[in-house]
Parts: C-alpha cells; sequence; structure tokens
C-alpha cells in the first residue's frame, strides 16, 4: 500500500491509499479519484516526504507513551461514491445548521438537556457532546435528543 499526498484543482489538500502507483493511475485515468470536498476530479500528486524507517535509533520503551500523529483533517478517502459524498454534504449542512440555529453548550450537552426537560432551565436549541452512557441515559429517561455524526473532515 501507498499513501499518496493529493491536491484537487480547487486547492484542497488531501490524503489517500492505494495498492500502488499503478493502482493510483488507473483510478485517476478512470475518474474514480476525487477531491472529498469539492468532488473536483482534476486530482493531481503533492509533493510529499517520504517516511523511512531508521535502524539508528533505540526503540522506544513499551511502557513509554509514543505520541501520537496529528490528525490531517484532511485523511479521508478519494474514492467515494455519489451516496458518499451526498451524505458528507448532508452532515456538513446538518452541523452548519446546528451551528447558525442552536447554542453550544459544550461537553455540558447531556446536564443542560435534562435541565430543560426538568424545567429548571429555558428549554432552546442545543448541540454539545456527550458520551455513550450519556446519550443512551437522556433517550432511556424520555429526554429528545439526536446523536450526529461528526463531520467527514474533522476526524474526531
Amino acid at each position: 500500500m501507498i499513501r499518496y499526498a493529493l491536491a484537487c484543482d480547487a486547492g484542497h489538500d488531501f490524503e489517500s491509499w492505494f495498492r500502488d502507483s499503478a493502482a493510483y493511475d488507473e483510478q485517476r485515468a478512470q475518474g474514480f479519484v476525487a477531491c472529498p470536498f469539492c468532488g473536483s476530479a482534476k486530482v493531481e500528486k503533492a509533493i510529499m516526504a517520504p517516511r523511512v524507517a531508521r535502524t539508528d535509533r533505540d526503540a522506544p520503551a513499551l511502557s513509554a507513551p509514543v505520541p501520537a500523529e496529528p490528525a490531517s483533517e484532511a485523511t479521508v478517502p478519494a474514492v467515494v461514491s455519489e451516496k458518499d459524498r451526498m451524505l458528507r454534504d448532508l452532515v456538513r449542512r446538518v452541523h452548519a445548521h446546528l451551528k447558525d440555529n442552536a447554542d453550544y453548550v459544550g461537553p455540558s450537552f447531556a446536564d443542560e438537556a435534562r435541565r430543560m426537560h426538568e424545567g429548571e432551565a429555558e428549554m432552546r436549541a442545543i448541540w454539545g457532546e456527550a458520551t455513550l452512557e450519556e446519550a443512551k441515559a437522556l433517550i432511556e429517561d424520555g429526554i429528545e435528543a439526536m446523536p450526529i455524526p461528526a463531520l467527514p473532515d474533522d476526524r474526531n
């Protein structure tokens, strides 16, 4: 497998994995490689620094934490179907609607939803984060809440 840094003609940078360089060339020629942000099939390889394993350094101890590589917001697959593209667009629009029309309450979403349900806070549209356990508890208690998928670009 090989990972390529790619860029579309609109300037969006992203990465994708391919079986080998011939697979990339073949998929690109057939129009299967498209920008996940705008859908453009005019995609080119971008300059990318190779990663080479080094043997001149000691391996980190197993108990030592290994720093995580920062996640690129553009590490989404380059080959997406029309249905996938439409779903990604819908999720983006839902997030934009929430940001424009609801109050962000962050990680206190479950507490604030419960306070509103119990009449301790004004009823209004809110959005934020909740753990799986908090979300299940809200639903079990009859409190209206709906999980919204993360934006495809967030990768959180």
